[in-house]
């Protein structure tokens, strides 16, 4: 399964782990809840659901009323289908929610994982922020090398856009620093420890 698929598969499961849903409806939910998959048409969508019930991660119950959305060219109105997890689909999804490799920090992944932060365990969602902020810092770097090599060359609308792309990186690794942060935080109150003080000298 590629890269894309994947974290499509990821997304799917997590949502019907929720409840379960018909197509039109997860597809509304990939599209207004998690954007990346906005350009996803429920032609991408489709091929993923069968493939998770083949797994058996998924199964199909017939819903009732028809679904235009699955509606075939001339073959007029089919019955609205409802996908619900099995327990192996709970089981696989839980294995892909305790992940914290390369493709966790990557632009594509990161926001959909973020999305499902609040059933991801504290140690996985540090692993998952710390990796995205190295990623972040090592492009930024680059960018910075980049443009300073080039700043001479480049006119004023090509910098300000190169300034652009910094200043966006910047941002989130500054918001990532304050997540970060948050969790270490959290961590602490819940092992009974105080994080120290920053303005009391008498913590150093």
């Amino acid at each position: 399964m590629g890269r894309r698929s994947g974290i499509l598969e990821f997304a799917v499961l997590g949502l019907l782990r929720e409840s379960p849903m018909h197509g039109y409806e997860l597809r509304k939910r990939l599209n207004t809840s998690l954007g990346v998959f906005r350009a996803f048409s429920y032609g991408s969508l489709y091929p993923c659901l069968k493939t998770l019930v083949q797994r058996g991660w998924l199964i199909e119950e017939s819903g009732g009323e028809p679904d235009d959305s699955l509606t075939a060219p001339l073959t007029g109105r089919r019955a609205r289908i409802v996908y619900r997890l099995t327990a192996e689909g709970k089981e696989r999804f839980e294995e892909l929610l305790s992940q914290t490799g390369p493709d966790t920090w990557e632009d594509e992944h990161f926001g959909v994982r973020f999305a499902f932060f609040g059933q991801t365990s504290r140690d996985v969602r540090m692993r998952v922020l710390e990796g995205r902020r190295s990623r972040l810092e090592e492009r930024l770097a680059r960018m910075r090398a980049s443009l300073a090599r080039t700043r001479e060359r480049l006119d004023d609308y090509t910098l300000e856009l190169q300034r652009h792309g910094m200043e966006s990186v910047e941002r989130e690794v500054r918001w990532l620093n304050e997540l970060i942060e948050s969790e270490r935080a959290g961590r602490d109150q819940q092992r009974g420890e105080t994080p120290p003080d920053p303005s009391d000298d008498t913590a150093t």
